[in-house]
């Protein structure tokens, strides 16, 4: 049986902007310049950067009830080196050539179905505790929850990415009380949380405000939502999010019938991701109640038939998804984009 629609109102648009893409090529051949603003952020050594938009439209995720990933697009373009060899008459002592080269560090692969980190071996780790402080509902309180958690998360996920030699950076948690710029454009209070270049943008007066008598306030709830933004982490850091921008950017827009399937598949990853960050913390590190309201927060959350876009999946797919990670903490099983359709809907 469905989840019952939602009860609170007044969701506005979302005030994320998608950033502007240079003109598309008229031909039909791979675009040139590969979208690799994850490694300009990541320190990989990407040159000549610049930030563009994928077109005038404004993404429009606050009809959805979830969380919002703000997309912003970055190219790499490079320029070839010149070198110049002086040559002295002085004879020089006989040496070696040198064989060293510059460390290969981990690196985000951009790419979906077929991503690496997408195998069987690559789970979030166990952790023997977290200890959480009382819920606050406040602002602040909010605040302490979420940073005191956030350690654990780090700790469960950063091995995994290791072992499949990928990059791995902390996340950032900023916590929004008044409108504000962030790197992907404008955040309002009022709006869902949303993730942007390594950020999470927590608009903690919109999670106290809800009334949903089906979902009332619960520590679990905040768990869970951070599990889901902390998804769109994994993704940033392996570099699925790029490549998902750049099949949205293919497709003629995340507004396209094309690219809201990508965008729903992208946001139902993260709630499988989401469910993955809850599995170790079951475990005993934390209260079982609070991993069930987490859990069950997700089948609340999504493309209800009030909201015109659907862009984030059904609830009852969502509650799918984030179940199918709970169980198995296995990323193969986050494989959205390999998915049927019907599950992805």
């Amino acid at each position: 049986m469905p989840p019952p629609q939602p009860s609170w109102g007044g969701y506005q648009p979302g005030y994320a902007p998608y950033p502007t893409m240079p003109p598309r090529k008229k031909n039909n051949g791979p675009i040139v310049a590969l979208i690799l603003g994850g490694v300009v952020v990541l320190g990989l050594g990407a040159v000549g950067v610049f930030a563009a938009t994928l077109n005038n439209k404004v993404k429009d995720t606050g009809y959805s009830n979830y969380t919002t990933y703000s997309p912003t697009y970055s190219f790499t373009t490079t320029t070839e080196a010149t070198t110049t060899t002086t040559t002295s008459s002085r004879p020089s002592a006989s040496r070696a050539p040198s064989t060293s080269a510059a460390p290969v560090g981990p690196k985000a692969v951009y790419t979906l179905a077929d991503h690496p980190f997408l195998k069987p071996n690559f789970g979030a780790n166990n952790v023997s505790g977290c200890p959480l402080p009382a819920m606050d509902y406040s602002a602040a309180g909010q605040d302490r929850f979420l940073r005191a958690a956030l350690p654990c998360i780090e700790s469960m996920w950063k091995p995994a990415l290791a072992a499949a030699n990928l990059p791995y950076q902390p996340v950032e948690l900023h916590i929004i009380t008044e409108t504000a710029q962030y790197p992907c454009g404008t955040v309002r209070p009022d709006s869902t949380a949303r993730y942007c270049q390594g950020g999470i943008y927590w608009t903690a007066n919109a999670y106290a405000s809800e009334r949903n008598p089906n979902n009332p306030n619960h520590p679990g709830k905040y768990l869970g939502q951070l599990a889901h933004e902390y998804g769109h982490h994994i993704q940033w850091l392996t570099g699925m999010l790029k490549a998902s921008d750049r099949a949205q950017y293919e497709a003629g827009g995340w507004d396209t019938p094309k690219g809201l399937d990508l965008n729903r598949r992208m946001e139902l990853q993260a709630t499988c991701f989401g469910g993955m960050t809850l599995a170790p913390l079951s475990h005993g590190a934390i209260p079982i109640d609070v991993i069930r309201v987490g859990l069950s927060d997700a089948g609340n959350r999504g493309d209800y038939d009030i909201y015109p876009t659907k862009d984030h999946g059904t609830p009852q797919n969502n509650a799918s998804w984030v179940d199918r990670g709970y169980r198995s903490n296995k990323a193969s099983e986050c494989n959205t984009w390999a998915a049927d359709p019907g599950s992805v809907s």
